[in-house]
């Protein structure tokens, strides 16, 4: 029994403990919920205040933007304002002066109105008056012009003589200085140096031994190289030097450049020596191709077949009278081209014949002819144009000037030839004169060596006393001053001096 009331009393105390659990429960959450509606409320409110902040520095933003915008509008009306007034200024500036012209047109028509009855009134008052003379002399108007014609005529016809005279002199003097001025100018815009240029054919040995291996065992060295590169080598008693001689210039280069070579490397022999001459004259031949190239470049001369081009180049290796002929070819064209300018005619067709007026100088030692003859025939073979060859072949006059370019290519060709300094025409007839006075003296016999010197001056001769005595050397150098007075031309005199000695060497031993 009193355990039933024990567990009724657990039930109802555990019932009671959970209803008083639930109720407390009840009371803090409604706590939390107060709570809750609290912080809410506090946001909301700080949301509000924040969204007026807002409201309240967007409306000033833009009372601010509304004050700047109508600065802005006011400051743009005062300038349209003063473009409204200057513009209405110019309207009045520019009906006023449309009165002013409208003003003087009807002053100018009003004055063109009056000078046309003057002129009316004084070709009438002309009219009557040649009538009037008309009928005082009975002669017409061509009548009268005539007698009087006649009488100025015969009263001055000596003055006008003598006027028409100096007229002539005058107008010969004007044109003389008109191509004087013409070709002064044209030299003037060249300004080339023209110093010589003259092709060496001698060649610096760096020591006697060279000259053993250019030789080579029995000759066999030089008789290979002078038969590949088609010269002629000397090689003689002169220390450290020696001489290849050829009438082609441009063999004679290849035979420079391959025994120079040949020196360099000290190799030596037949087949090295074949070798060398071939490269060397493939390297040549691509000298002389970019020389023409060149050459036609710098003067402006672009319509040449390319094998007249090549053949152009070879003159590189020729000079004439100790001027480079190439030289003196390119000189010509811009010389030819500046008279061409000047006197209105064909520009190309001048330079083109003055740059080639000397291209059979280039192969007229394999060809028979004239230089001209020779480059005529290159011309017209490789399809030249015919106003070209007129320009070159009438430099030498061996044919008539038929174009203006032709007696251009001919004046341009004498200036460059003339200027002070390109050609060594005078060195060369000095060279000559020299050369031939002691070919006179060693043309007698019995003269062992003979040297002019002193500039010509004097010839020393030193002879064979074995064979010539002392009075037959008097009689000899007499007879050497006869001839050098009868064969050549010369400046004061030459003094001949004959020179006999005996020696006569011992040894002591």
């Amino acid at each position: 029994m009193n355990l039933k009331i024990v567990v009724l009393l657990l039930a109802v105390a555990g019932l009671l403990g959970i209803a008083i659990g639930y109720f407390l429960r009840y009371l803090v959450s409604l706590g939390q919920k107060g709570s809750v509606e609290l912080e809410i409320k506090r946001k909301l409110l700080e949301a509000q205040e924040e969204a007026n902040r807002i409201i309240e520095n967007a409306e000033k933003k833009a009372e601010e933007r509304i004050l700047e915008a109508r600065a802005e509008a006011d400051e743009l009306d005062g300038k349209l304002k003063k473009t409204e007034d200057r513009l209405i200024k110019k309207e009045e500036l520019l009906d006023k002066r449309q009165q002013d012209l409208d003003h003087t047109s009807d002053e100018l028509k009003v004055k063109t109105k009056e000078v046309d009855e003057l002129h009316s009134e004084a070709e009438q008052l002309r009219e009557k008056r040649e009538k009037k003379l008309q009928e005082i002399s009975h002669l017409s108007e061509e009548e009268a012009k005539d007698l009087f014609i006649k009488e100025v005529k015969e009263k001055y016809e000596t003055d006008l003589i003598a006027r028409m005279h100096k007229l002539e002199i005058a107008g010969k003097e004007q044109l003389e200085k008109k191509a004087q001025d013409i070709l002064v100018t044209s030299i003037h815009r060249l300004g080339n140096n023209v110093t010589s240029d003259i092709m060496s054919s001698s060649i610096d040995l760096p020591s006697e031994d060279v000259k053993g291996k250019i030789i080579g065992k029995e000759g066999r060295n030089i008789k290979t190289f002078e038969r590949a590169s088609g010269v002629e080598v000397v090689v003689d008693d002169t220390p450290g030097l020696i001489i290849l001689s050829s009438f082609d210039p441009v063999r004679r280069a290849v035979a420079k450049l391959a025994l120079e070579r040949l020196i360099k490397d000290g190799r030596i022999q037949p087949a090295r020596i074949e070798e060398e001459v071939e490269k060397a004259r493939q390297e040549i031949n691509n000298i002389i191709k970019e020389k023409g190239e060149q050459a036609a470049y710098d003067t402006g001369v672009f319509n040449l077949d390319p094998r007249i081009i090549s053949i152009l180049g070879r003159l590189h290796f020729r000079t004439s009278y100790g001027q480079n002929v190439l030289q003196h070819s390119v000189e010509m064209a811009h010389l030819a081209g500046m008279l061409a300018e000047e006197l209105k005619a064909d520009v190309a067709v001048a330079k083109a014949g003055a740059l080639v007026h000397d291209i059979g100088k280039a192969v007229d030692h394999e060809i028979q002819g004239t230089h001209v003859e020779i480059g005529r025939r290159i011309l017209q073979k490789f399809g030249a144009d015919e106003a070209i060859i007129k320009a070159m072949q009438a430099h030498h006059e061996e044919y008539p000037f038929e174009t203006l370019e032709s007696i251009i290519v001919q004046v341009a060709d004498a200036v460059s030839g003339s200027r002070p300094g390109a050609r060594r025409d005078t060195v060369e007839n000095y060279l000559k004169r020299l050369n031939d006075l002691e070919n006179i003296a060693m043309s007698f016999s019995g003269v062992e060596k003979a040297y002019a010197i002193q500039a010509g001056r004097e010839i020393r001769i030193f002879i064979n006393p074995e064979q010539i005595s002392d009075i037959e050397a008097k009689t000899m150098a007499r007879e050497i001053a006869n001839k050098i007075e009868a064969e050549l031309k010369y400046p004061g005199e030459i003094k001949v001096n004959v020179i006999r000695e005996n020696r006569v060497i011992e040894y002591a031993r």
